[in-house]
């Protein structure tokens, strides 16, 4: 099967990729990676390049006096612009389907017979009022939001989603179709590939104390920062003497940062340094501390699995569907208390042979449903059927 693969940024090239964009696309290097190792020949189409039009600065500006938020990618002049490069791809290309791992936006304007598949984690119309950027947005974004996508979806054979919440909000917004959609979960962008008897002993050497909070995240006040510093704090108040580990950016508090919490960074995984320091705090962690205000699929969990690392979250968007209660960690409601979460990891630490079990469990649950090799089990026969049966739009 040859797949033509269309993205706005350089899948190959790692090191072009902002910071803030590391997961979405490094979800989309694992999906050609997936694809590849399944037996596909991917013809690579991007980067996509959009127009630069100086008024989108201005109404900008504009906006934002307002007190609104505007996105600029669903401008009337941006779909077109992507259709036009991928018209221009597969003019020269022998795929038999097109797929794109990123947003419904490149799409939205494409004309093909080629079977047309959206694999990305949520559609940006459940994002609305949901992610910051995509909260109180304008009239005029909030219309073309919603018509740049519908149109796409229109155009698309199958959506692939990581979530029954995302799948719920895209019938809900779209009249989406049920047998369009399918649901797989992400797998961990660079997760280590452990064996068994590899994950017991990780385990087995991690320490009873302290219990280590890993906390994984750019953003520290979206990815729920301050609450995981309170449950250290807490935990530390009980007696319980414990420690919070920050990857990713730099913990704030007022005054001077608590003497139990150990800012990493930055971790650059694309470098063995960075990569073996990062396998390091997991191997040694007890839990990742994921108490998010907003996110789809909560990528740092399936890191953490991967590991033997169990994990601690709050029950928003896909969550939900990835973390399971004594299977995995424990999904809280949200506006649970710092006090709800503390008491869960000390009766988990307080009975060290179960927290085992449940990090053993976590791993096992990983590989059979969190993993890159999962997801590819579920997709690729769908892909094939799709190529050989075409569905008529």
């Amino acid at each position: 099967m040859k797949i033509a693969y269309a993205t706005t940024y350089d899948v190959r090239d790692r090191a072009s990729w902002p910071r803030r964009h590391l997961g979405l696309y490094g979800a989309g290097q694992k999906i050609a990676e997936v694809l590849q190792t399944a037996g596909a020949e991917l013809e690579f189409l991007g980067p996509l390049h959009s127009p630069k039009v100086p008024i989108t600065r201005l109404k900008w500006l504009y906006y934002r006096r307002l007190g609104l938020n505007y996105y600029s990618p669903v401008e009337p002049w941006v779909a077109p612009r992507y259709a036009h490069q991928i018209h221009a791809g597969l003019t020269q290309s022998q795929a038999d389907l097109l797929l794109c791992p990123e947003n419904a936006i490149p799409l939205a304007r494409v004309c093909t017979t080629l079977p047309t598949v959206l694999w990305t984690d949520a559609l940006l119309g459940s994002l609305v009022n949901f992610y910051p950027y995509l909260t109180n947005l304008c009239a005029e974004t909030q219309h073309r939001l919603h018509l740049v996508e519908k149109a796409a979806l229109e155009r698309c054979d199958r959506v692939i989603l990581t979530s029954e919440w995302a799948a719920q909000s895209a019938m809900a917004l779209y009249d989406l179709p049920q047998d369009k959609i399918r649901i797989v979960p992400r797998g961990a962008s660079r997760a280590q590939d452990l064996t068994q008897p590899e994950v017991e002993a990780i385990i087995a050497h991690r320490p009873f104390g302290p219990c280590r909070l890993l906390f994984l995240g750019v953003d520290w006040e979206r990815k729920g920062g301050p609450l995981a510093l309170e449950v250290a704090q807490t935990l530390n108040q009980q007696g319980i003497e414990t420690e919070l580990w920050v990857v990713g950016c730099q913990p704030q508090s007022e005054g001077v940062l608590p003497y139990f919490v150990k800012p990493y960074g930055f971790i650059d995984r694309a470098t063995p340094a960075g990569e073996a320091q990062f396998a390091h705090l997991l191997s040694n962690a007890h839990f990742l501390i994921f108490p998010t205000k907003a996110d789809t699929f909560g990528v740092a969990i399936s890191e953490a699995n991967a590991a033997g690392v169990p994990c601690v979250a709050a029950a928003v968007g896909g969550i939900p569907t990835v973390l399971r209660a004594g299977v995995n960690g424990k999904a809280f409601a949200v506006g649970a208390s710092a006090n709800d979460y503390a008491q869960y990891i000390a009766a988990a630490m307080a009975d060290y042979a179960g927290y085992q079990n449940l990090a053993l469990s976590s791993w096992r649950h990983y590989g059979q449903h969190l993993s890159w090799g999962a997801a590819q089990q579920q997709v690729w026969d769908d892909l094939q059927e799709l190529v050989a049966s075409p569905i008529a739009l």
